[in-house]
């Protein structure tokens, strides 16, 4: 096979590049994640690494040429980047300048001052949600901690009613809430409108997060009653500025990029004509490329300057904002190389093939796919990606809405029961200073309770979009 053959078979998802049957490639599928699982798992591979051998593995067990494979992953990871990568980058800015310019603490202070006695908990989600919309997870988590452990210290909480909800708040902005990264590549392997599934995404996110973080979080102070581990309490970023951002710009900032694109869905609905004026203007602002630059540029302004931040401050800051993020890009990537291999060698189609005779919904199936890699791999960005690469072709006849809420079906599969394959267990653990069977008993059953009423209400908007 010519590598002008190689490169058009691969570059066409609707004709494999192997042809081998049904059963063989349900076998390649198995092998090739457990190759994954295995690598990740017993040999502490890097993730990237994991998914590039599993994505060659897969294309070798479903019978493909070695040259067909390589060039399916490639273009896969190529796309992906492409498509996301700028995203993420963006997305990381502002969080770094979020956090070191003090506007996080400010939210966080500003919030705090206004709560107190039963209002604690939801004043910690409300914190985390709005604090964890541009940051990543592991981020979010670093800059919430010290809040934390210093209002469960001072105001004599339990520190599991004060941390469940902020851990609560940040696990479902990451897992249903694009831009993060894990929502954005599944909107764009499923073909979903990004306005859409953040408008439908935080409906589904708001009950959610009540009953995972408030609610959950008096059962979990009953079953985990630990100190508060002051060994784990950092300096805060503000500690050493002379000031910072004001609560009104700093929240108007990081809510900027949402807002540009909830206007974009809410025209493209009510408009409904790519002629229309006022409609081509909002697909150009509330597309995610230009909201999230928008907002960085805005940052710099609001809460760089406005932190004190000379120029050349500003300029390190977004440069150290980028060098964390190059893990994230490449296992992003290697997760869309493994997603075109899936669906190259025939596998999406082998997946509609099966699904015909099965008497499960589409939405329901992508959760429990997705639910499958995650307790597998212990990553939700890995389940993410894997499971909208397999399920990608159910949404060939869907609605933008019922795209949208495949999306949302895959990441909250992606969060089911977190445990101790995945990095984020551990760092839970060791910050609030827990055992490995306290820290399954509160952090992993929080998990699967937003997996599961995440389900929940993603399947009840099915049965009325």
């Amino acid at each position: 096979m010519t590598s002008l053959n190689v490169e058009m078979l691969a570059a066409d998802a609707t004709e494999p590049i192997t042809s081998a049957g049904n059963a063989q490639l349900g076998i390649a599928v198995l092998a090739g994640i457990a190759v994954i699982v295995l690598l990740i798992t017993k040999f502490k591979l890097h993730a990237f690494l994991a998914l590039t051998i599993g994505s060659l593995a897969l294309g070798a067990f479903a019978g493909a040429p070695l040259d067909a494979a390589i060039a399916s992953f490639t273009k896969g990871l190529g796309s992906t980047v492409a498509g996301v990568g700028v995203l993420i980058a963006l997305g990381a800015i502002l969080g770094k300048l979020l956090a070191d310019s003090g506007g996080a603490d400010q939210i966080v202070d500003t919030i705090l001052a206004r709560a107190g006695g039963r209002a604690m908990p939801w004043a910690m989600v409300l914190i985390a949600s709005v604090i964890g919309l541009p940051l990543f997870f592991e981020v979010g988590i670093v800059l919430l901690i010290p809040v934390v452990l210093m209002v469960a210290k001072r105001g004599g909480y339990s520190l599991m009613r004060i941390g469940v909800p902020a851990l609560a708040g940040l696990s479902v902005m990451h897992g249903l809430i694009p831009p993060h990264p894990g929502p954005l590549v599944a909107i764009d392997a499923i073909g979903a409108n990004l306005g859409v599934t953040l408008a439908l995404g935080i409906v589904v996110a708001v009950p959610t997060v009540i009953v995972a973080g408030p609610l959950f979080s008096r059962y979990a102070a009953r079953w985990v009653d630990v100190p508060v581990p002051e060994r784990m309490v950092p300096q805060r970023a503000s500690d050493d500025l002379q000031r910072r951002p004001g609560f009104g710009a700093t929240v108007a900032t990081v809510l900027l990029p949402v807002v540009l694109m909830l206007v974009k869905a809410l025209v493209d609905i009510v408009v409904d004509d790519p002629e229309n004026g006022v409609q081509r203007v909002t697909d150009v602002i509330g597309s995610p490329l230009i909201a999230l630059l928008a907002a960085v540029l805005v940052g710099i302004f609001t809460l760089g300057r406005a932190a004190g931040f000379t120029k050349e401050r500003i300029s390190s800051t977004v440069e150290t904002s980028l060098a964390p993020i190059a893990g994230v890009l490449l296992i992003v990537g290697a997760g869309g190389g493994f997603k075109q291999t899936l669906i190259d060698v025939g596998v999406g189609q082998m997946i509609l093939d099966f699904s015909e005779n099965w008497a499960i919904p589409a939405l329901l199936l992508a959760w429990l796919i997705a639910v499958a890699i995650r307790l597998a791999t212990g990553s939700a960005t890995v389940a993410t990606i894997s499971a909208a690469g397999l399920v990608a072709p159910l949404a060939a006849d869907m609605s933008a809405s019922h795209a949208a809420l495949l999306v949302l079906a895959i990441g909250a599969g992606s969060l089911f029961f977190s445990h101790v394959n995945d990095a984020g267990f551990w760092l839970v653990k060791e910050y609030f200073g827990m055992s490995v069977g306290q820290t399954i008993k509160t952090w992993s059953v929080m998990e699967t309770i937003i997996s599961v009423v995440g389900i929940v209400f993603v399947l009840l908007l099915s049965l009325v979009l």
